[in-house]
């Protein structure tokens, strides 16, 4: 009836729980599909200052999903090892008191937990060795936190309007660290996406920057009058969209890869929902949920479109760029993804239903169902022409106009390719480490035609031919032992 804020919410890596803070400061945990499964309560640092004396600003999963991180304004990060089963004993296995009160907070990578605090840094707290060290300093309010899609880089808004960027690891983008951006006012909805960074606050505007801090596009609803403040903003797992709450509504922005720039779609309008007040995407990408300032949390489901596949699986499109596989029997999923943000454009699962097999405009999507091992190399489009052959569980056999490609499951690089006119899988031989060798770490060769009575072998790791065979009639079969150092074929005349 009266105000009890869902002061912060979060989904964990694995997908399969969901943590709710309650203004109570009560952490709710979820199942994935919205059944309460479990609950514990927070405490204060001091047990003296009674259980009223903080509120919860910040919570997180730890990436393994065993473990939740928890700010609060008394000064102390907790972490609490809520185990693996639901109902499993909730144990403080960290603290980290501060000098001033956590403001937000985030689990990007590994033992490493990122906060803000009210005095205006940004630290971090190591869950391993126990101790937390500042990142960097300045001298403004932290009210907002945001990584980027891989977890290797954070910003930080501040109540000033400042923007700062921070890489653990640039991956090689050579991005500028430190302060990005002055935004108008406090960015307390902050996200960043795949191609840039979007920040809205008090002034209604919605603007997005880009990787250097120039203002790409500016949102202004400040003529609006149903519009008020932003206070919260959320990137989707594959940063394709952002959402930015505010009073009865959800704004959505969608990137355009064809244009390079956000397109609006249409608002998400409830009304007496009042503020929004916290955000959190499912890893996955399928659900969305927004908390309120009355207590409620609403669960959204977001796909661009579902489908069902031969009636085995079914196929969610979660974004431009990223496709849940659900095989409808067993109930196990596979997500694919472009890492690239390159379009799929459709997903078929090939290969006694074991293979995925996708095309983007510029890669080459595969993987395989069982051990979800997933690949995507740069492909030039031949407008679907190519021929797949699954026979070696570890390597997909691409032909295509003369040439033969080979994609090991789980690497992003091409293995190896060859010209051959020979599409005949009994006409060429792969060996992927089969057979473990003394000093040897690595052995991948391949066994293929090069003329109708020319067997040559390639070695995979090196990138260089190790022989040829020359027979005096048509060869018809050929494989190479698990080793790839003795060959077995046979010709026409049934000779081996």
């Amino acid at each position: 009836d009266g105000t009890a804020r869902v002061t912060c919410m979060a989904w964990s890596a694995n997908s399969g729980r969901f943590a709710v803070c309650t203004a109570e400061r009560v952490v709710l945990l979820y199942d994935e599909h919205g059944e309460r499964r479990d609950k514990f309560s927070t405490k204060p640092a001091d047990a003296k200052y009674g259980r009223k004396s903080y509120v919860v600003k910040g919570m997180a999963f730890s990436p393994d999903s065993t473990k939740i991180a928890i700010g609060q304004t008394d000064n102390i990060v907790y972490v609490y090892r809520i185990g693996e089963e639901w109902g499993d004993k909730k144990v403080i296995c960290n603290k980290f008191i501060q000098m001033s009160a956590v403001t937000c907070l985030l689990w990007p990578a590994e033992n490493t937990i990122v906060f803000g605090l009210a005095e205006g840094k940004v630290r971090l707290a190591n869950t391993k060795n126990n101790k937390s060290s500042t990142i960097y300093g300045t001298d403004s309010y932290v009210v907002s936190l945001a990584s980027n899609v891989s977890g290797k880089g954070i910003l930080s808004g501040h109540a000033d309007g400042t923007i700062v960027r921070f890489f653990f690891d640039d991956e090689g983008s050579g991005e500028s660290q430190g302060k990005l951006v002055m935004h108008p006012c406090p960015p307390y909805a902050l996200a960043w996406a795949l191609n840039s960074i979007v920040a809205a606050g008090c002034d209604k505007k919605i603007v997005a920057y880009g990787k250097e801090g120039n203002v790409i596009q500016t949102f202004d609803y400040s003529r609006d009058s149903s519009e008020k403040e932003f206070t919260t903003a959320a990137a989707s797992p594959g940063g394709q969209a952002v959402v930015i709450g505010s009073y009865d509504r959800l704004r959505v922005l969608n990137w355009s890869p064809r244009r390079g720039a956000w397109e609006e779609a249409k608002p998400k309008e409830i009304p007496h929902l009042y503020t929004i007040t916290s955000l959190a995407w499912k890893r996955d990408g399928s659900r969305l949920c927004a908390g309120t300032l009355c207590g409620g949390v609403e669960q959204f489901d977001c796909c661009l479109r579902r489908s069902i596949y031969k009636n085995k699986f079914e196929m969610t499109y979660v974004g431009p760029s990223q496709v849940i596989v659900k095989n409808l029997s067993t109930g196990t999923r596979v997500v694919l993804k472009s890492h690239y943000g390159y379009e799929i454009d459709e997903v078929k699962i090939l290969g006694k239903d074991r293979y995925l097999v996708a095309h983007t405009s510029d890669t080459l999507l595969l993987g395989d169902i069982n051990s979800n091992k997933l690949s995507e190399v740069a492909w030039q489009g031949s407008g679907g022409n190519e021929k797949f052959f699954f026979d070696n569980e570890n390597v997909c056999m691409i032909f295509n106009a003369g040439e033969l490609t080979l994609v090991e499951y789980g690497s992003n690089d091409i293995l190896g390719s060859v010209r051959t006119e020979f599409v005949n899988p009994h006409l060429v031989s792969v060996r992927i480490n089969e057979r473990q060798q003394r000093g040897v770490e690595e052995n991948k060769r391949l066994a293929y035609l090069i003329d109708i009575k020319t067997i040559a072998t390639v070695d995979l790791v090196g990138n260089y031919s190790v022989g040829t065979v020359s027979h005096d009639s048509k060869i018809d079969w050929l494989e190479l032992n698990e080793t790839g150092h003795k060959l077995l074929f046979r010709d026409k005349k049934m000779r081996v």
